[in-house]
């Protein structure tokens, strides 16, 4: 191959390194390589797998696909290696095609790639990708050679599927373990809230085998501890974290931490947590966390005032930021500031609320008796982001304030939208006989009956 053609190539791979996410310029890069006046492909695989990889992990893995089968038309075709056959399943899992993924099953069997562990591994991981678990297995148990990352993806790709106990006994049989194994576990059981399973997994991963905790385990064993409200778990993990530099390396982990103090009831720890974080490092995550803690607290001023110094430092709040601060103005009976903080959403920030803004609006002004402003803006409420909820949360304050005037315009509008759910009526014959109007009351009563709606059974807390 000349000189030049040779470096030519080298400079379009270093920009296909480059510009990797960049569909256009791998386009461009991909029409030059077919421009190249080469009389022989020796060296041209290299070149070939680096576009078919990036194709696979771009936004359209499917064009992998597509150069692959042109390569194979050609006069002088490629002899691809394992790498190729790798990149391709790998893009077949990305854009979730097992039938394309079976063909390239059938033909890396016929080139020889049986015995390839680096294929065979792909193809695990394309079938588990494309939920088909029964083909992963039957790859997995054909495979005459495995290694850790073979374990790893069949491990995780049931968790990803809800099979946790399958899960669970491939990882009982595996010869070896790592941390991605083990952590791998802990998350698949805090995600089917099997969080003292969970935690009894990380105990014996870090107390029994030895094994240290990453950033990324102890991101997965906190949604266990904050469900559970397990003070000493969560002090246990915070020390670790600060032994370990995770806590100081990474942000995400005391966002966590936060999060997990709050949830848990330990607000002042919460707040510890974030006054030790650094001014550059703290992120709206922490300013969100924290605000969200002060708000469960039933802290509105807490609350209202971390979010003016968030203000001050010129960090952006999101939606989630004015949804924590709505709820802690809710339920401590600061209207007038929920109101202020609304505004502050629309107006300043420009951020458009969700049902849960307004679901939480429509709650603070109905616990304040604000009845009419309640129903106002539940009628502001755009239609495509309306629900039911809203107006059973509004219902109930007309219940509780003895309202029943909205009270009926209310239940008219929760019947146009649903008539099974039996509450509906029961609360509106409450608020008919708390009024005295008992006759009204029984007609509900009657109506409910007759359109069969759904009782939903109580039952005790022993």
């Amino acid at each position: 191959m000349p000189k030049r053609i040779y470096f030519h190539q080298r400079h379009l791979l270093s920009l296909l390194h480059k510009h990797q996410h960049c569909r256009r310029v791998i386009q461009q890069i991909h029409s030059h390589f077919l421009t190249i006046n080469a009389q022989e492909n020796t060296g041209l695989l290299q070149y070939w797998n680096s576009i078919i990889k990036h194709y696979s992990l771009s936004m359209f893995p499917q064009e992998a696909v597509f150069l692959f089968k042109h390569l194979k038309k050609q006069s002088d075709p490629i002899f691809f290696d394992s790498f190729t056959y790798s990149y391709l399943i790998k893009a077949c899992a990305n854009f979730k095609q097992p039938n394309v993924g079976n063909q390239l099953h059938c033909l890396s069997i016929k080139v020889g790639f049986v015995y390839h562990v680096y294929v065979q591994t792909a193809l695990v991981n394309m079938y588990v990708d494309c939920g088909c678990l029964i083909e992963a297995k039957k790859v997995f148990d054909e495979m005459p050679e495995r290694n850790l990352v073979t374990w790893n993806v069949l491990v995780t790709g049931f968790i990803k599927w809800g099979k946790i106990e399958f899960a669970k006994a491939v990882f009982d049989t595996m010869p070896e373990k790592n941390v991605v194994t083990w952590t791998g576990l802990i998350d698949g059981y805090t995600r089917v809230s099997r969080f003292h399973e969970a935690l009894a997994l990380f105990r014996r991963m870090f107390v029994r085998e030895g094994i240290k905790p990453t950033e990324v385990t102890l991101l997965a064993i906190f949604p266990a501890i904050w469900n559970i409200g397990f003070l000493e778990f969560c002090q246990m993990v915070h020390a670790y974290g600060e032994k370990s530099g995770l806590n100081a390396s990474d942000i995400r982990v005391m966002n966590c931490l936060i999060d997990a103090y709050a949830k848990i009831g330990s607000i002042d720890s919460a707040r510890r947590v974030f006054e030790e974080i650094n001014d550059e490092k703290r992120n709206l995550v922490s300013w969100t966390s924290i605000i969200c803690g002060f708000a469960m607290h039933g802290m509105a001023i807490e609350a209202s005032n971390c979010y003016k110094r968030m203000e001050d430092e010129g960090v952006k709040p999101n939606q989630i930021t004015f949804l924590s601060v709505l709820n802690a103005c809710s339920h401590s009976g600061l209207v007038d500031k929920g109101l202020e903080f609304y505004g502050k959403m629309l107006n300043q920030c420009g951020i458009e609320p969700n049902i849960k803004h307004y679901g939480t609006l429509i709650d603070m002004l109905g616990r304040a008796g604000r009845l009419e402003e309640a129903e106002k803006m539940a009628l502001e409420i755009p239609s495509e982001i309306a629900n039911v909820v809203v107006w059973r949360t509004l219902l109930g304050a007309c219940s509780f304030h003895g309202n029943v005037e909205i009270g009926e315009r209310v239940t008219r509008k929760i019947m146009e939208m649903e008539t099974e759910y039996g509450g509906d009526f029961v609360l509106m014959s409450n608020i008919f006989s708390g009024a005295g109007r008992f006759v009204d009351s029984e007609r509900v009563r009657s109506v409910m009956d007759e359109q069969n709606a759904l009782k939903v059974p109580g039952f005790a807390l022993v």
